[in-house]
């Protein structure tokens, strides 16, 4: 919090009354995530090198993606590190969301960590069980859910884009829907982490999008002029999303095809888990269906997929996820990853529409 120290200057020297302003703060969140990744970004790709923290390749992934293996991964780390120097610096990290939603990311990364050190250690790709994985994010998930609602005048209505009079109460219900947007937006990045640049490209666009909402939602006066539900407090969480959008093109310089370095579950599990918790603040938890419908797509695209296979012995796809299914067509994979970002892109482009078509 050190913009509370800069701000306590405005009495000696009137400029320094601009780091009480959220959308300063947001701007040096970005720059700093950015700068911080960037930075030690080669440092840590060479650390990672020298422990042996390499990709294991799953034998049920495309053949072209041998080559893929010995590549460094846990990337995450460069993400986490600029993402929380951001917030550490630029938000108030006595604000009850912003606990809420570095809780997810951090307890989320842990989680990771321990999936992609499970994989490297037996050599075979396959980490934690995956009840045990999914009720570790469910304790997780549960706990910062319980910090958004009875440490705040958290509500439990629900609200629809382009549904303006329809707005359910679900009361106590809203408890696991909450859990379940956190917990399913994680598993949902990291099923898309597949390519090169593939997760991160789409996580940028939705944290672009949040950030406009969480701001949005914080502010009284726009909220009620936009006709979307206002949560006082919720406008630090632009800082948060802020310091993403840093740390994510950061990543993205080293993650751009051909990879130097996978961010791993480390880093899915983390920036998705954060983009489910600030949807939950936020209060624009279902239209997030639309502005990760690349994240949602490729989880359809697997759910199907086996549905498919255990109903009628036939499989939908060639491969799941649904990216793998247009390599094994013979997409080239920047192809894919580029096509994919356009999809992205304009979904938040539609999600954002929506703040009028109330």
């Amino acid at each position: 919090m050190i913009y509370k120290a800069l701000y306590s200057f405005r009495d000696h020297f009137s400029g320094f009354n601009v780091f009480h302003y959220i959308t300063f703060r947001t701007g040096l969140a970005i720059m700093t995530a950015l700068i911080v990744g960037l930075i030690f970004g080669k440092p840590l790709i060479q650390r990672l090198q020298g422990w042996q923290i390499r990709q294991v390749v799953r034998d049920d992934t495309p053949p072209n993606h041998k080559k893929k293996t010995g590549t460094p991964t846990m990337g995450g780390i460069l993400i986490l590190g600029g993402l929380l120097a951001a917030v550490l610096f630029w938000s108030d990290l006595f604000n009850p969301y912003v606990q809420a939603v570095c809780l997810v990311v951090t307890g989320f990364g842990l989680v990771g960590f321990l999936d992609d050190r499970t994989k490297i250690r037996q050599g075979t790709g396959k980490g934690l069980r995956g009840w045990t994985r999914i009720f570790i994010e469910v304790v997780i998930a549960g706990a910062a859910v319980g910090i958004i609602f009875y440490q705040t005048s958290y509500s439990s209505v629900l609200y629809f884009p382009f549904l303006k009079k329809i707005h359910p109460d679900i009361g106590l219900w809203y408890l696991p829907f909450a859990v379940f947007v956190i917990v399913g937006c994680a598993n949902a990045v990291n099923l898309t982490d597949g390519l090169d640049g593939l997760a991160i490209g789409p996580m940028l666009t939705s944290m672009l999008v949040y950030l406009l909402f969480a701001y949005a939602a914080g502010n009284a006066v726009i909220s009620n002029y936009l006709g979307i539900p206002g949560v006082p407090g919720a406008g630090e969480l632009a800082i948060f999303c802020g310091g993403m959008v840093g740390a994510s093109l950061a990543f993205l310089w080293f993650n751009a095809y051909p990879a130097e370095v996978f961010m791993g579950d480390l880093g899915s599990l983390a920036v998705g888990g954060g983009l489910g918790a600030v949807a939950v603040v936020a209060k624009q938890e279902i239209v997030l269906v639309l502005v990760g419908g690349i994240f949602v797509l490729e989880t359809v695209s697997v759910i199907f997929q086996v549905v498919s296979f255990k109903l009628i012995g036939r499989r939908i796809f060639r491969m799941a996820p649904i990216h793998h299914h247009f390599e094994m067509k013979g997409w080239a994979e920047p192809k894919i990853i580029v096509r994919f970002w356009i999809i992205s892109a304009a979904l938040a482009l539609l999600a954002l529409s929506t703040l009028k078509l109330r």
